[in-house]
């Protein structure tokens, strides 16, 4: 909320303390009118629509319709600043109308607060005394009558009981007994020659700050005149006048105190430095709800919820609407905002955006009466019943439980129970803590040790605490205050507590998040014209920056408009005066950092508590014990002798004259008609310089409005025009959303795949990926429960997905008598691979058979993001869609789902989803079965049929693998079903050479997950046998993924690389030595920069070193380049002979001594080459001798041995038997080369797939 009430306006608007007094209430001229948009609140309480237009008339015995009430005067007139908006003063005065009683019911007088939020943002507060004023107008009465006559007649012929039920059903507790008979027989209701009849009136004060206490208390003392037994000092006029134009608005950091008509009024206003103004109890907002409760609000209102407050008490409602607002500091509230929703806006409760608003619950009805259009997202709040539905989910805030301790012990040092619930209005305290309080206050012993344990310092602050509640209750205070100003006083103060309290989080959390900002724009005016494309905080550095438990909560809120907000400020004052909370904001975090020198890069999670309590509260009584300033009595005013005769009971008729100007000699009226002058002045000096400054400046507002799209919906004209227009926004809005959604998911996962082909920098995390896939799904939600007909479900998407699953179960079974017409996938890649169908059902059922999600809103969470991985989401969403009929049946005229174009835009925003490969499905529920199916594919001439060997499988993946598994041997394809896997990296193939045709040519293995339908290829084209190839049983196969052939054309040009494949026989081209040296570097690189992502998205470092541009695969080169392999007696020699035999010679000269003169390191890694390759020889695995060749690289990788391994190699003498002159092996600069870049891998910790070294025991 702005210091300074509105932002707007001109001169005086900061100096008023009030702009208007306004009187509503009924009209005697038009009579009663039934008010026939608050009658249709009963529609949203489970009530049946009317057939009849004015149903509710028939059915509601007449002193409880709805009537029409009107604003019957207000002073002055207009103020230029901020005009008088009639029909929303009106409607928020009395939002459910006028209300009638006789002297038999209770009447009360009643105060609550209301807001009006302008379409820029700024707002008024108006505060309302409603009391009971007797009916006088003779017409008003017949008319009541009348309509009892009516009714009683409805009521005959209708059969009674029935019908008075519902009448009971929400009549008052207090008239229940009387009710009972009053909608039969005419027993009770109203007879004019027997009753009298009360209308409901409201005195009213819209000012420009929330001085909520002194307006409340200036409205009963005005009440307490009119019904007081002797007319008061002044007349009334005096008193309204002088607040209206006399009493000016407390500079900041000053107490003020002005007269009400019997006893002074006092009001202050926070320091530059302290919290804005907040002037609602805090403390009855924790009273209500509970401190758990509270902070969890918090954070749903943090993170952008939707957040329905449900009250019969008007105040209550603002009291907790305004509470959670300013608990936002530095931040604020950025979307509609309606504490108090006035019964002919309900159709707003569809809005499909964040919201903040209020409900009154009707006396009697249930909450499980209560329809809403959507609950995905929303946070309902029952405040009466101190209970709180939450949305599914979200992240909890950062040191959640030191938090609501530190809270829970500002609490109780008032006297009030952190547990809520109970009324505990005057700090009552609990039973509990009183009984304690008993307990300690008898004990003699325990008070010698209290004033003990004082005098050494020692703190019992618990007791103090209790005591000084029970104290609180006692009369007169400290300073002469009377009990009401020292219970005001004390809800300051607790009110200021909390604050700093929460303040403080933000403080230690953002401590640095001016680091993060990006200034990039020369002006102000560049930077508003490219704002909409503009990166404007760092998101990805800062939230590397955080400590790791802070991370699901920070990634979710700075993708919040309310922080798009405070950064769009932040860069914007650098041009502009600093807006006050940034400006109180930056303040504080200069301080702390004076305080405390700490270094940004260590960010830790301890929690750090609030130290300036003390002070916070210091401040709010210093500013009462001294009164800075004082206001002018209210005075006799030129007004005709005779008029406002006072009259007891009732407000006399004001005289307007006096009221609708002020004094014009007042000083400060003087100082800002100045002010005013010269700014007019100025006005017309600038008019007509040029057009181009007004297009400039409007063109600026909007840009600077941009994202705000429909802060606020206008609460005075409700034509159903204005309706359509509303709901025409709000598919604007949402096409917008999805726009921006969709694009910023491309740009982040493009951005990260750019980086993987080696083009500039990553800057997404998973967990970033995450939190935009879940804003996606919020999103889907939104636009899905957008003018729904009826609400099922908490689901709007899933419950539209059940009924088409039912439409197309029966439309299945009618077909199934006709067979023939399925559509399959032709897929060209997957040899073998019987394709699998297309199917929104089939995902359907894949998510409903997943035991782990138990809600609706996350099983359709669940199949959006199964949906995403498939690439289908658009695709699915638009079969979804294709069946008119039911999307009719289910939709209002105006939804979104039914604006043909704006879905087909939508749908289209979607596709270009299909561009990159998601897997949050499949990373995500780690812990489900998932079926998978393998086939193995052999080089189609040899055909498998031939062989006799009995083939198994292993397949492995980021989360685990199968186990060993047997192929039926004559058909090769088997499905399995076993625990997420992941994405799958490695299979193992192997056979165990039984029978006489045990050799076996494979081409590769395909494995497929049945549920994302992601296919990997596992390459082979090598033999499987003794003594062919190089004598392997059983290889590692590495895999890559299989992009369908089927796929549309839109995603090509942007495609994910394919992974590495395991290296096949068809490699050997022989490459020249630089080419050789060149993949050496490359394969070395990417392992590097493998260790330099974020853990979460580094992928499989066994493709890495075993993959095609894998470090093995290099190696291998290496050691071929010149290497003398020509068949002698037509037997290959592989790399592995040669260091086989290399071990052998040094084995042997180590027996013989020859080695013994060597340094010791040198014998030492001698011995290490020697175990690690005879442990690999002697391994129970069938390898072959290029598996063991890999091996031992991998190994040697793994324990930073290859470096040291590679001199031994080249020094020993069988390199001259095996390698021509001018192999690379045999070039001494070359290998020096080499062994440098080996050694750059030891900074790294690489772990190896258990797939690759089972069974080698070192």
């Amino acid at each position: 909320i702005s210091t300074g009430g509105s932002s707007v306006g001109s001169g005086a608007a900061p100096c008023r303390f009030a702009h208007y007094f306004v009187i509503c209430g009924i009209d005697t001229e038009t009579g009663l009118e039934p008010d026939e948009l608050a009658a249709q609140t009963r529609f949203t309480e489970g009530v049946a629509p009317p057939c009849a237009h004015n149903w509710e008339n028939f059915e509601q015995s007449p002193l409880k319709r709805t009537f029409k009430s009107k604003v019957l005067a207000h002073y002055p007139e207009n103020v230029e600043w901020n005009p008088f908006d009639q029909d929303a003063v009106n409607m928020l005065c009395m939002p459910k109308g006028l209300s009638f009683r006789t002297q038999a019911d209770q009447r009360e007088p009643q105060f609550h607060s209301f807001i009006i939020t302008k379409e820029d943002g700024s707002r008024t507060y108006g505060f309302v005394h409603t009391f009971y004023e007797e009916v006088t107008s003779p017409q008003i009465c017949s008319a009541m009558q009348t309509l009892y006559q009516m009714h009683n007649a409805e009521h005959a012929s209708a059969n009674p009981p029935s019908s008075s039920s519902l009448d009971e059903a929400d009549s008052p507790t207090s008239s229940s007994s009387s009710s009972s008979s009053r909608g039969g027989g005419g027993g009770g209701g109203y007879d004019a020659s027997r009753d009298t009849l009360y209308v409901s009136k409201a005195l009213c004060l819209i000012t420009p700050m929330p001085f909520m206490h002194a307006c409340r208390r200036f409205l009963s003392q005005l009440h307490r005149a009119v019904t007081a037994a002797t007319a008061p000092p002044l007349p009334l006029e005096s008193y309204v006048h002088n607040i209206l134009y006399e009493v000016p608005l407390p500079p900041p950091g000053r107490s003020l105190k002005f007269h009400g008509v019997y006893e002074p009024v006092v009001c202050q206003r926070p320091g530059l430095s302290e919290l804005p103004l907040a002037d609602f109890p805090l403390g009855d907002a924790f009273s209500l709800l509970g401190v758990e409760n509270l902070v969890q609000l918090f954070t749903c209102t943090l993170l952008e919820m939707q957040i329905l407050l449900y009250s019969q008490d008007y105040q209550r409602l603002m009291t907790v609407a305004e509470g959670i607002t300013t608990l936002l500091f530095p931040f604020q509230w950025q979307h509609v905002y309606v504490p108090i929703l006035p019964a002919s806006l309900l159709h707003f409760l569809d809005a499909p955006v964040p919201y903040l608003m209020g409900l009154q619950s009707k006396e009697g009805t249930d909450r499980s009466k209560l329809e809403l259009p959507q609950e995905a997202n929303l946070c309902f709040v029952d405040i009466d019943n101190h209970c709180i539905e939450l949305p599914e989910d979200f992240p909890q805030f950062p040191n959640k439980t030191e938090f609501i301790q530190e809270l829970s012990e500002v609490l109780l040092s008032f006297g009030l129970s952190p547990k809520g619930g109970d009324d505990g209005r005057n700090g009552n305290l609990a039973g509990d803590e009183l009984a304690v309080l008993e307990l300690l206050q008898g004990n003699a012993t325990l008070e010698r040790l209290q004033a003990l344990a004082k005098r050494t310092g020692v703190t019992v602050a618990r007791v103090d605490a209790l005591r000084a509640g029970v104290k609180g209750q006692g009369t007169e205070g400290q300073g002469g205050r009377t009990a009401a100003e020292e219970e005001e006083l004390r809800n300051a103060k607790l009110s200021v507590q909390l604050r700093e309290v929460f303040a403080s989080r933000f403080t230690t959390m953002f401590a640095d998040y001016e680091a993060f900002v990006i200034q990039s724009s020369p002006d102000l005016e560049s930077w508003l014209t490219n704002r909409e494309q503009m990166h404007n905080f760092d998101k990805a550095s800062f939230l590397s920056d955080q400590p790791e438990p802070y991370l699901p909560f920070l990634s979710h809120f700075i993708e919040t408009q309310m922080f798009a907000t405070f950064v769009d400020n932040k860069i914007m004052s650098q041009w502009e005066e600093k807006e006050t909370l940034l400006r109180v904001f930056d303040g504080r975090i200069d301080k702390a950092r004076l305080y405390n020198v700490r270094a940004p890069s260590l960010r830790s999670s301890n929690y750090q508590r609030c130290t300036i309590l003390k002070e916070s509260a210091q401040a709010i009584e210093q500013r009462l014990m001294k009164i800075d300033h004082t206001a002018i009595h209210p005075h006799l005013l030129d007004m005709k002798i005779g008029q406002g005769k006072y009259e007891q009971g009732f407000f006399p008729k004001l005289q307007a004259d006096v009221l609708n100007a002020g004094p014009t000699n007042n000083k400060w009226s003087h100082r800002t008609a100045t002010t005013q002058r010269r700014k007019d002045r100025h006005r017309q000096q600038t008019e007509h310089l040029n057009l181009d400054n007004d297009l400039k400046e409007k063109y600026m507002q909007e840009a600077r409005s941009l994202g705000k799209n429909l802060r606020q919906p206008k609460l005075s004209d409700l034509s159903p025009a204005v309706i359509a227009q509303t709901n025409w926004k709000f598919v604007e809005g949402l096409l917008k959303e999805c726009r921006m959604k969709t694009k910023r998911m491309l740009v982040e996962k493009m951005g990260r795949e750019a980086v993987e082909l080696g083009h500039g920098e990553a800057n997404i995390t998973g967990l970033e990926e995450n939190t935009l896939i879940a804003s996606l799904c919020d999103l889907l939600e939104r636009i899905w429960s957008h003018g729904l007909q009826v609400k099922q479900g908490k689901s709007a998407l899933w419950s539209h997905l059940l009924h088409y699953q039912a439409r197309e179960e029966k439309l299945e079974q009618q077909q199934a008598e006709s067979p023939g017409n399925t559509h399959r996938r032709k897929s060209e890649s997957a040899i073998g691979m019987p394709s699998l169908r297309v199917s929104v059902i089939q995902d359907m059922r894949h998510i409903q058979s997943m035991s782990e999600i138990k809600t609706e809103v996350g099983r359709a969470r669940a199949w959006i993001r199964l949906s995403l991985e498939k690439k289908l989401l658009s695709q699915h969403l638009k079969q979804l869609l294709s069946r008119q009929a039911l999307t009719k049946k289910l939709y209002k005229r105006y939804a979104f789902l039914r604006c043909e174009e704006e879905k087909e835009q939508f749908l289209f925003h979607l596709l270009s989803l299909n561009a990159v490969d998601y897997f949050c499905f499949t990373s995500v529920f780690t812990t489900i079965m998932i079926p998978y199916r393998a086939v193995i594919i052999p080089i189609k001439k040899l055909s498998n049929a031939m062989t006799t060997s009995n083939p198994w499988v292993c397949v492995s993946g980021e989360l685990g693998d199968s186990g060993v598994m047997q192929i039926p041997k004559n058909v090769l394809e088997m499905t399995f079903d076993c625990q997420n896997l992941g994405k799958l990296t490695t299979v193992q193939l192997g056979h165990d050479n039984a029978g006489l045709l045990a050799k076996w040519l494979v081409d590769c293995v395909m494995v497929r997950n049945e549920i994302t339908g992601h296919t990997y290829k596992f390459p082979c084209g090598r033999w499987l046998g003794k003594g062919v190839d190089d004598g392997s049983l059983e290889r590692v196969l590495i895999g890559e993924l299989v992009v369908p052939s089927g796929e549309e054309d839109s995603g090509r040009g942007c495609r994910t690389p394919p992974l590495q494949r395991s290296p096949s026989q068809t490699r050997r081209i022989k490459p020249t030595s630089a080419q050789i040296q060149e993949a050496i570097g490359e394969a070395v690189n990417n392992i590097i920069k493998h260790f330099h992502k974020p853990e979460k998205e580094r992928g499989s470092l066994t493709i890495l070193l075993c993959g095609e541009s894998g470090l093995v695969g290099a190696l291998e080169q290496f050691f071929h380049h010149g290497f003398k392999s020509a068949r002698l007696f037509q037997k290959t020699v592989f790399v592995w002979d040669f260091v086989e035999k290399a071990v052998a010679y040094m084995e042997s000269a180590d027996q013989m001594g020859d080695l013994q003169e060597t340094a010791e390191p040198l014998g030492m890694t001698c011995q290490s080459l020697c175990r690690y390759v005879n442990a690999i020889n002697s391994t129970p695995r069938s390898i072959g001798k290029d598996g063991k060749f890999q091996l031992l690289v991998c190994l040697g990788a793994r324990d930073r041995l290859l470096p040291q391994w590679l001199p031994l190699l080249v020094e020993c003498p069988v390199i001259l038997r095996m390698y021509e002159d001018s192999a690379l092996l045999r070039d001494r600069s070359t290998v020096n080369a080499l062994i440098s870049v080996l050694q750059t891998l030891h900074d790294f910790p690489i772990t190896l797939e258990s797939s690759l070294v089972k069974g080698v025991d070192l």
